[in-house]
């Protein structure tokens, strides 16, 4: 770490501004100690530029204020698909999901359209290959079917789902048709069809909207009803692909997190488009959004948390365990009304 002098005054206007360079350039911050502020805009040397009120975001954190260059920075929205918030598959409406999913609607996608900042759409979205290869550890994170075998027979059991997702929606269907369901819809051992087997597997008819029903398809398969945007959020993706500048960009995963390994679409984009800062929203805070996250801030983005953006099914320790560690060791935890208040002080100053 490196002190520096800033040629424009303290905020008494009677010494130079102190600040720390962190990190080597291109890769670097710079830290203000009076008042504390951490510069995440990687100006150049030899002078280390204070950022521009007009091109630079001052955005207000729970531990230290940070300033972010919009043309540097990218929105990525984690796993906002049917399968894991459509209430036709028994997500409830005002549940931590689709409560974030209206802070994205209202304010986080329309802030950071104004600012200029990329979205990125980061989904589950899965070929044959890729799960003929998937590893078993993936695989029983979504569920499995089981089966016995004794004497040279085979027994099937009820699909294995850890975190109880197959459980729910199969109530949420018996309670849709009231309790009844015909032969069709139940399996071999009289459990509703409506529990799913894992990845790749068959979900079947869904009735949504008006008493149509879809074909959920596959899984989390690419190019399925279960794994496309809900239609509010995907009409916000239809507007932000169709601008002229910075269209928005749809990016399949095909592990929790989606930028593992030594290369991902989504690291390859980064990388390519030069973005630095990345703002984290989705589903599901603790699984999918911290294990991007994580794999990012290991492999050197900074990484800012919108907690409101966020949501989980699990118990609030495992959320509040993601934002201590974010805050504290990962990056910085922020909220929606925060980014737009920078957004809006940024549009001011121009």
């Amino acid at each position: 770490m490196t002190a520096l002098d800033s040629p424009k005054a303290d905020i008494d206007g009677d010494s130079p501004l102190r600040r720390s360079l962190i990190g080597t350039y291109p890769n670097h911050w710079l830290h203000s100690s009076s008042p504390p502020k951490f510069d995440l805009t990687r100006p150049s040397p030899p002078e280390y530029a204070l950022p521009s009120p007009k091109d630079s975001i001052s955005l207000s954190t729970t531990t230290t204020p940070t300033i972010i260059s919009p043309s540097k920075t990218a929105l990525v929205i984690i796993d906002m698909q049917n399968f894991f918030l459509s209430t036709h598959l028994g997500r409830p409406a005002d549940g931590a999901g689709n409560n974030a999913k209206g802070q994205l609607l209202k304010i986080a996608i329309p802030a950071a359209r104004k600012a200029g900042i990329q979205i990125i759409w980061l989904n589950w979205g899965l070929t044959d290959e890729e799960i003929e290869h998937m590893p078993p550890s993936t695989r029983r994170a979504f569920g499995f079917e089981a089966a016995l075998e004794r004497k040279g027979e085979k027994e099937s059991l009820p699909a294995i789902d850890a975190h109880g997702v197959n459980q729910a929606a199969a109530e949420q269907f018996m309670q849709d048709k009231n309790g009844v369901l015909g032969e069709k819809e139940l399996t071999e051992n009289g459990k509703p069809k409506r529990i799913y087997k894992g990845l790749g597997s068959e979900i079947g008819p869904v009735m949504i909207e008006d008493g149509k029903v879809v074909n959920a398809g596959r899984l989390l398969m690419r190019d399925t009803w279960n794994a496309a945007l809900p239609p509010n959020l995907d009409a916000a993706y239809q507007e932000g692909r169709s601008l002229k500048e910075k269209p928005d960009v749809w990016i399949h995963k095909n592990r929790m997190s989606g930028l593992w390994g030594s290369s991902t679409a989504c690291t390859e984009y980064l990388e390519h488009e030069g973005i630095k800062t990345l703002l984290f929203a989705g589903v599901n805070t603790d699984q999918c959004v911290a294990g991007s996250l994580q794999d990012a801030f290991t492999k050197g983005w900074d990484c800012i948390l919108l907690k409101d953006a966020c949501g989980t099914t699990s118990p609030d320790s495992a959320r509040e365990c993601v934002e201590f560690n974010c805050a504290r060791t990962w990056g910085f935890v922020a909220d929606c009304n925060g980014l737009e208040q920078g957004v809006q002080a940024m549009l001011k100053a121009r």
